[in-house]
């Protein structure tokens, strides 16, 4: 029997999916990377540090997603929105007598403070009103745990970043195959007057084909990641 297909529904005012960020500018991909989707994955399981085993594996399997936008109020697709940018200041109003509040403070690679007395700003990114449809590839033998755990996660789930507090259920079910994981999601798509802007296939396809470096093979404080290509097909 094939690995099954998870359909997950990633929907939020804000999403961010940071891909290449520097800790000044945190950027956001235009939609959910694989590290994160995993990431997701293991805060409801409640499962922390390196999870190397369990990311194995998934690494070699499927991913695809399709991305929604709003309809308006005549059925018409919107434009999508832009990214909004976040202005945000790190390192502020501690002091630095506290040898705890001391930590929080950015510091230079001395371990003095940084010039501005430490405080830092930054800008962070998000995708504003969209929805994404994923269909994962599952381990057969880890699919009911996973399910169980997004039903009643552990820890609290957001996407991308924890202001990005989901407006639905994340798990809508298991499919035998990746299309019929996503023909599930147009019906759901309807049900939300949302209409498709954009699919993302993992491998090379007939589109624009990317790079990311995405595939987790370590969480914790030592992160690792190898690459995957994905084809993003946009509406015509």
């Amino acid at each position: 029997m094939s690995d099954p297909y998870l359909l997950l529904w990633l929907e939020a005012p804000l999403q961010s999916w940071g891909h290449d960020s520097k800790f000044g500018r945190r950027d956001s991909l235009d939609f959910p990377t694989k590290s994160g989707v995993l990431g997701l994955l293991c805060c409801a399981r409640g499962a922390g540090g390196e999870e190397a085993q369990w990311l194995s594996a998934w690494a070699d399997l499927d991913m695809q997603l399709v991305a929604y936008v709003p309809k308006d109020r005549n059925g018409n697709t919107q434009h999508r929105q832009p990214l909004l940018r976040d202005f945000h200041m790190v390192g502020s109003g501690y002091d630095d007598r506290d040898p705890w509040e001391g930590l929080l403070i950015p510091k230079t690679s001395e371990g003095k403070k940084a010039v501005g007395g430490g405080t830092k700003m930054t800008y962070r990114y998000y995708l504003q009103e969209m929805a994404y449809a994923v269909a994962l590839q599952a381990p057969l033998a880890m699919v009911d745990e996973v399910v169980q755990a997004l039903s009643s996660p552990v820890w609290d789930l957001y996407l991308g970043r924890k202001n990005c507090a989901p407006t639905e259920f994340i798990g809508q079910g298991v499919f035998d195959t990746a299309a019929e994981a996503l023909q599930a999601a147009e019906v759901l798509s309807a049900e939300k007057n949302r209409s498709f802007v954009f699919r993302v296939l993992q491998g090379e396809h007939d589109g624009e084909v990317l790079i990311l470096n995405d595939v987790p093979l370590q969480f914790g404080e030592r992160k690792k990641y190898r690459d995957r290509r994905v084809t993003v097909q946009k509406r015509e």
